[in-house]
Parts: structure tokens; C-alpha cells; sequence
């Protein structure tokens, strides 16, 4: 765990509970000892540049639990009959945003979808969550994240949107690459047509891996 000293109260009660709460959902998957290793690692890659500390508890339990599932995945304990999709982009804070949005919205619970960048943002772009409220998809709760290699791992499908040579690449696994122009500094108008070729590919995508009969609007 981090060193609970250095952070304020409300924190240390958060830590707490989020290091109790993984280690109860992972109970006869990972040892204590190792939840507290993913959530400990998880909250050091967010305090490094999080501006929103009182939520650090919270981000690094999402997190934890992201890579506890993709590395139980991996070792061959969980989900494995469930399609997994990686979104990469840069910040993690656009694109493969509203791609996870779609992805979810679409899909439900017959596939799974992460998404993370190369270089992590530090908040979801607001015009991209404005354009996905105005399709009835709420993103505003996401955050972005990096990837690791136990999540790049973990998928069946890696999609890469403008990350080049950063995004990670391991031998066997199918990967493609979306270019669309990034939203960064782009206001909601610009970003609408983003938005809607994004649904059109993972439409295409939900196809390709048998995931149909979704959400239609």
C-alpha cells in the first residue's frame, strides 16, 4: 500500500476500503498480498499527475480491478469465453473514449472493452463528452489511463488511434488502426462527425468478433 502517512484521512479510509472490497471480489484468484501490489502500483501511476486528489483512492480501485481481470485473463482464470477489445490512443482522452463509449453502449455485457494511452491525459476531452451526452452515452465518469502489459495481454483485439509507435505490439495479436482526426482543441461541432465514424467502425468491429443484435438508435 502507499505510504497511508502521507495522505489525508478521507484517503487512507478510501485506500482502505478499496484494497478490502478488491481483495473480497478477488478471493481465490490473487493473494491479498498481490490485489495490494495492482492497487498500490495503480494509485502511484495517478498521484504522478492526478490534479483530482480526492478522488485518487477511487481511480487507482477502478484500476486495480481493470488489471486484476486482465491478468486473471492471461493466466487463464476468468472471462475467457468473452471477447476483450483494447482502445489506444494517445491521451486516453478523446477518441478512445468515445470508442469505449460506443462499445459498451453497444455491445452490453456479450463483450468487454478498455481503453488507455501512451501518454495519459488528465482529464476526458469535455467537447467528446459532450457529443457522446447528446447520443444518450454519459463518459463523463471516465478517466484517462495508461496501458500495461497485462491488459494489452489480456485482449483479443488491440484498435491504435494515432499512438504510432508507442502503442505496444506483441507478436500474434490482431491489431487495427483507426485513423480519425483528433479531437484535442476541436470544438463539439467538429467532434460530431468523429463521433459518428467511431460508432460506424465499431459497428464493423461488433460484427467482425459475432457481437450483434445491439443497442440501435
Amino acid at each position: 500500500m502507499p505510504d497511508l502517512n502521507s495522505l489525508s484521512i478521507d484517503q487512507q479510509v478510501a485506500l482502505r476500503g478499496a484494497a478490502t472490497t478488491l481483495q473480497d471480489e478477488f478471493a481465490g484468484t490473487f493473494s491479498p498480498e498481490t490485489v495490494e501490489q495492482v492497487l498500490q502500483a495503480s494509485f502511484d501511476q495517478f498521484a504522478e499527475r492526478s490534479r483530482l486528489a480526492n478522488f485518487l483512492p477511487l481511480m487507482a480501485e477502478r484500476f486495480a480491478r481493470q488489471r486484476l481481470r486482465a491478468l486473471a485473463r492471461v493466466e487463464g482464470r476468468g472471462d475467457e469465453g468473452t471477447p476483450v477489445v483494447l482502445f489506444l490512443c494517445v491521451h486516453n482522452a478523446g477518441r478512445s473514449q468515445m470508442a469505449l463509449g460506443w462499445f459498451n453502449h453497444l455491445a452490453g455485457d456479450r463483450a468487454i472493452a478498455w481503453s488507455g494511452g501512451s501518454d495519459p491525459g488528465t482529464d476526458v476531452n469535455p467537447a467528446a463528452v459532450q457529443a457522446m451526452a447528446e447520443v444518450g452515452i454519459d463518459i463523463a465518469g471516465e478517466f484517462p489511463k495508461p496501458w500495461t502489459d497485462e491488459i494489452v495481454r489480456a485482449a483479443d483485439v488491440v484498435i491504435t488511434m494515432g499512438c504510432g509507435d508507442t502503442c505496444p505490439l506483441f507478436p500474434g495479436k490482431r491489431y487495427e488502426d483507426w485513423v480519425l482526426d483528433d479531437p484535442a482543441g476541436l470544438g463539439v461541432e467538429a467532434v460530431r462527425p468523429v463521433r459518428d465514424e467511431i460508432r460506424r467502425r465499431v459497428e464493423g468491429l461488433l460484427a467482425s468478433l459475432g457481437v450483434t443484435g445491439g443497442v440501435t438508435r
